[in-house]
């Protein structure tokens, strides 16, 4: 755990804020983030027969053993939600104060952080104003993180800019409602380009794995534009799209014949252009339905769907101009150079010479 006292930070904000004007707080932690501590879960007295393991890895106690610590370090996160909504109490703003808990993705493990299966984008999402939001509700309408920045214009009164694609989400909040309110938010987009260095795709370095997807109540459809590349990064540059873990060292140590093998190819073997996924029977997504002609007018449709709507959106990808994003410069320079063994790479040049200095061709 970081010695940092997040809560007591923004004890001191609150302090710190006049008391007749609005304020906005961001409390992020570094927890849980890796790395954690091996094992904490025998100091904290764990009980590794209570974790539940996803189906996409194998039942052992390395991998309990990872998921508890993990735990731990969510614990640890939530008892400073819990004395943030105590130091508001104390100033009597709690019922005044609009607060979101949630996450940016799921857990720093392989084939959830970075990856588009649902563990790695379907994440908590609460939210309390007092009287303003009746309690005990849980409501299932999709909103996704395009959807917050409309959403908190919208309760400050300010106009959302057009550029945004986000729709607000203030009719959820403070409607009475359980369940789907807005009939109309039956589904979700999803997308990834680069979330990390080391892919590579003939001379082009430190390329994206270029993915859309679609998640509607019964399924998520997965096109992966670029299935010759490899979704987690390249294996001689280890990966680098998965944070360092035990469970990763379990996974990548295995070799082709051990009966675990197919959970390694799962986390990090190269994937196809389509998968779908049944979300009622398979919500850990290792049932790939894609090829299977059955769900064939289910694939289309979705696939219909996805292409529309990035249009609408403007995305570059469905537009055929997706390239672009293989050229956006990484920031990391030298270490970039320090990984391919070249020196002089400058992606910074690359890019303005096959798009100008402003991004146009």
């Amino acid at each position: 755990m970081a010695n940092t006292d997040y809560a007591g930070n923004f004890a001191d904000f609150l302090k710190a804020c006049p008391k007749e004007k609005p304020f906005c707080f961001w409390l992020g932690t570094k927890e849980p983030h890796r790395r954690y501590e091996l094992d904490s879960w025998k100091k904290a007295g764990s009980d590794l027969s209570k974790v539940t393991v996803p189906a996409y890895f194998p039942d052992n106690d390395v991998i309990r053993g990872d998921l508890a610590d993990y735990a731990l370090e969510v614990e640890w996160y939530d008892t400073h939600i819990g004395r943030a909504l105590k130091h508001l109490e104390d100033l009597g703003q709690l019922d005044n104060t609009v607060i979101i808990a949630t996450s940016d993705h799921g857990m720093p493990f392989p084939r959830v952080k970075g990856q588009i299966y649902d563990d790695g984008f379907h994440i908590p999402f609460a939210v309390r104003w007092g009287a303003k939001i009746k309690p005990g509700r849980v409501v299932t309408d999709f909103v996704t993180f395009p959807d917050l920045a409309p959403t908190l214009m919208e309760l400050a009164g300010v106009k959302p800019h057009s550029q945004m694609t986000g729709k607000s989400f203030v009719s959820q909040l403070l409607s009475k409602k359980s369940g789907r309110v807005d009939p109309k938010r039956d589904h979700t987009l999803l997308g990834k380009e680069r979330h990390d260095v080391g892919r590579t795709d003939g001379d082009a370095l430190s390329v994206a794995y270029p993915a859309r997807a679609i998640r509607n109540d019964k399924f998520l459809y997965v096109h992966n534009f670029k299935p010759n590349r490899w979704p987690v990064g390249d294996p001689e540059y280890g990966y680098l799209n998965c944070d360092g873990s035990p469970t990763k060292s379990y996974l990548t140590e295995l070799s082709a014949g051990h009966p675990d093998y197919r959970f390694f190819t799962m986390a990090f073997g190269k994937r196809p252009m389509e998968e779908l996924f049944d979300m009622a029977t398979d919500p850990d997504c290792v049932n790939n339905l894609a090829a299977d002609p059955a769900h064939a007018k289910t694939k289309a449709a979705l696939w219909s769907q996805l292409q529309k709507e990035l249009r609408a959106q403007g995305d570059p990808r469905i537009l055929g101009n997706g390239d672009i994003f293989d050229y956006y410069p990484n920031h990391q320079v030298s270490r970039q150079q320090k990984l391919y063994g070249k020196p002089g790479y400058d992606p910074v040049k690359l890019f303005e010479q096959k798009y100008g200095a402003g991004g146009k061709p």
